[in-house]
């Protein structure tokens, strides 16, 4: 990459990590300020991707889908933003609302550019606090925002903000949610308009596209160093939480030059519980198990995904269809997704990708009346896990991993702010699988309720573990328990005061099946 296009790459990012910043610090909920769960981006006249911030991979790759959402139904104006959230007219689950709005220059009617954010709201309605339900059709799930116009020159459409608000449990919270993501689209439209006034709209434009096409030319020149191959890999859900039986996720990789093609075609068909990820989850997995293969610096935006096709096929769980429940599609099934991926890869790349991490979000929500204040209140969380060991190294503990690439809530910001002591945080020894490169450990967090409280989980690998590589051990799987009795890893839970949850978090796998390693690990052939 020459040094003025190194230049404008970091402006751009630069532009969408501001972004990000002013959203964090003038959100009110913990899920924002505290684990970070929004992401940010800046898109071309076209709706793709120029840049991100460095935030959720499971937001940012699915972001596009709602740009053309919004830009097939409007025609933006300047000073609108439009906000969604409907999994099936470009969002990913219900309480990820996100905002798109376009920059005008002077003497065009089209925006040159458009700014987009995404931020998990811990409360967007539905049947249970946090609106991370076990359901089995997406009406139950919460709130459902098509393409809506929600700001113009600054000013909310009080009706339609009043809608909203007249359906979430924490209103006031929502609105200091929804006016920090107005922040975010402020400061990034006055961050274009510098660089346009500094540089000229045509050479910022000029600059964007060849950033695009470099992406592009860097994935098509790694993949043309893959031997051209067909490999096939599934892995399973532990269940969909309403029926007992694993849910298969089948993928086709096949390599051809520099090209690739990522089939889903052969996926279970959609289920009744919540596991299901509509196309846009489906292809943020595939982009973020692609743009691991090439060197950190290289720009991530629209040109990563040119030289690599992927196929879904409508109604099943990787493209699922109205009326299905997608809570957790974004957040666990993402992450089977990736395991898929990344399996189908190592198998041809041998020796050059890690052994499967935790492979869940474990999301928790949880909710109530707080005794302290009579108000409602609704959280929502994810817990670390352990990452999986490569040729090159033990796997990180206590970390999310792939698709998430949020905090833990730090137990004093929780505590002050909800009816919970957290009775324990710690690493789960022993969790990580056995290898010459030890898999990371998990950890176990408990939670003290207190006062009555809705609660629901939805996780994964606590029947399948995360595998191990090159025949290094499996990770150790994942367990709920409320008062000391099993819990499924999903399901909604009526919990009284003085109860304590205990999650304990998968490890990652191992790499190796010795402690003494290889002289030449990479030269390993797959198991």
């Amino acid at each position: 990459m020459n040094l003025e296009l190194e230049v404008f790459r970091n402006l751009f990012v630069s532009i969408a990590e501001e972004m990000g910043i002013v959203l964090r610090r003038t959100s009110f909920s913990a899920n924002i300020k505290e684990r970070r769960d929004y992401s940010c981006a800046l898109y071309d006249a076209r709706g793709r991707t120029v840049a991100m911030g460095d935030h959720m991979p499971a937001h940012l790759g699915a972001m596009p889908a709602s740009v053309e959402a919004v830009t097939s139904e409007f025609d933006l104006k300047d000073g609108e933003i439009y906000f969604l959230n409907d999994p099936f007219r470009g969002g990913t689950h219900l309480p990820d609302i996100t905002s798109v709005s376009g920059v005008f220059v002077e003497g065009r009617e089209e925006p040159s550019f458009h700014l987009v954010t995404r931020a998990h709201h811990a409360d967007v309605g539905g049947m249970v606090p946090g609106s991370m339900p076990l359901a089995q059709e997406i009406y139950q799930e919460g709130l459902r925002i098509p393409p809506v116009c929600l700001v113009r020159n600054g000013e909310y459409d009080q009706a339609l903000l009043s809608m909203i608000l007249a359906n979430v449990r924490t209103p006031d919270e929502r609105l200091g949610d929804l006016s920090a993501q107005v922040a975010a689209h402020s400061v990034g439209e006055r961050r274009v308009r510098e660089a346009i006034d500094r540089y000229g709209i045509d050479v910022v434009t000029a600059q964007m596209a060849s950033l695009q096409d470099y992406a592009g030319d860097v994935m098509r020149s790694r993949l043309g160093g893959i031997p051209d191959c067909n490999r096939r890999f599934a892995d399973c859900m532990d269940d969909d939480g309403v029926g007992s039986e694993p849910v298969t996720i089948r993928c086709t990789l096949t390599i051809r030059g520099s090209e690739a093609i990522v089939d889903f075609r052969e996926c279970d068909p959609q289920t009744r519980g919540g596991v299901n990820a509509n196309r846009a989850v489906t292809t943020s997995a595939v982009m973020y198990c692609f743009r691991c293969l090439v060197d950190s610096e290289t720009p991530y935006n629209a040109g990563t995904l040119r030289p690599i096709k992927i196929l879904t096929k409508p109604g099943t769980v990787c493209d699922a269809v109205l009326p299905a429940s997608t809570a957790a599609g974004n957040v666990e099934t993402s992450q089977r997704i990736v395991d898929v991926v990344l399996g189908a890869l190592r198998q041809a790349l041998p020796g050059e990708l890690p052994a499967d991490s935790s492979g869940t979000m474990n999301n928790i929500s949880f909710g109530g009346s707080d005794p302290a204040t009579g108000c409602a209140f609704g959280y929502y969380e994810t817990v670390a896990g352990g990452m999986g060991a490569w040729s090159g190294a033990d796997g990180l503990s206590g970390v999310h991993t792939h698709m998430t690439n949020s905090l833990n809530t730090p137990i004093e910001a929780l505590e002050q702010q909800y009816p919970v002591r957290i009775a324990r945080y710690s690493l789960r020894p022993d969790s990580g699988g056995e290898g010459g490169r030890r898999g990371g450990d998990g950890v176990i967090r408990e939670y003290e309720f207190l006062t009555d409280v809705s609660l629901a989980i939805l996780s994964e690998r606590r029947k399948l573990a995360p595998k191990g590589a090159h025949r290094g051990g499996a990770g150790k799987a994942g367990r709920n328990t409320l008062d000391g009795k099993e819990l499924p890893s999903k399901g909604n839970f009526e919990v009284r005061r003085g109860s304590v949850l205990r999650i304990e978090t998968p490890g990652g796998g191992g790499y190796f099946s010795s402690k003494k390693l290889p002289t030449n690990s990479a030269s390993m052939p797959e198991a």
